[in-house]
């Protein structure tokens, strides 16, 4: 029996996108040798994701202290010349103010048993952007609580300390596969992979188009 659901922040509940995120990328291909839009988010994507990948414990950075490493790296390799202290507001913005997924208000309002949501960025930013945008998780837990980033097992069993349950009472709902899917696994916790896209092909795992496809 399902006594708690564990769900993704970005890409999962909220869109990697929205107004403050344009710009960033329209400010980025402005001002630096990068001009393809599709190659600056790439680009970003990238170094993010090597900065968390590297971050554990004693040599963890949180979210903020990447997108400077992050800003730093665009200036010396892209020559990116811009207002750091800006776009790196701007990230603050796009984290509390990314859109919803049209299916992701349905699902937390519906859904029966309690909602937590599981996170790589801030819980400051998170709790900002459930409240405005009417949601109500029964928790938030970062990747800041346990100094490591996702698909590391540790914020995955911060998650079930929290809710109280065993891991055989909770599922992960996200949408990485190297992320939410091999991290919820290696906690012991069933994996949800929402692929709204329907291109991703992982036999081995329950896959949904849609968090309303969901049956607990």
């Amino acid at each position: 029996m399902v006594k708690a659901v564990f769900i993704d922040y970005t890409g999962t509940t909220v869109q990697e996108g929205g107004d403050e995120l344009q710009e960033i990328i329209m400010r980025i291909c402005r001002n630096s040798n990068i001009h393809d839009p599709k190659e600056a988010v790439g680009r970003w994507w990238e170094l993010m994701k090597q900065y968390e990948e590297s971050s554990y414990k004693e040599a963890y950075l949180t979210e903020d202290e990447i997108v400077e490493k992050v800003l730093s790296d665009l200036c010396r390799r892209d020559g990116l010349k811009e207002n750091l202290d800006e776009l790196h507001e701007l990230f603050r913005g796009f984290w509390v103010n990314a859109p919803l997924f049209d299916d992701a208000e349905r699902f937390y309002n519906r859904c029966e048993v309690p909602v937590y949501v599981i996170t790589n960025n801030g819980v400051p930013y998170v709790e900002e952007s459930m409240k405005k945008k009417g949601l109500s998780p029964a928790g938030i837990i970062s990747a800041d609580m346990v100094r490591a980033y996702k698909p590391h097992r540790e914020v995955f069993e911060k998650a079930l300390q929290i809710s109280g349950c065993r891991a055989k009472e909770t599922v992960h709902i996200g949408d990485s596969y190297d992320s939410d899917v091999l991290g919820a696994q290696a906690a012991g916790i069933r994996p949800i992979l929402v692929d709204r896209t329907g291109k991703q092909q992982h036999n081995d795992i329950l896959t949904v188009q849609s968090l309303t496809d969901i049956q607990l």
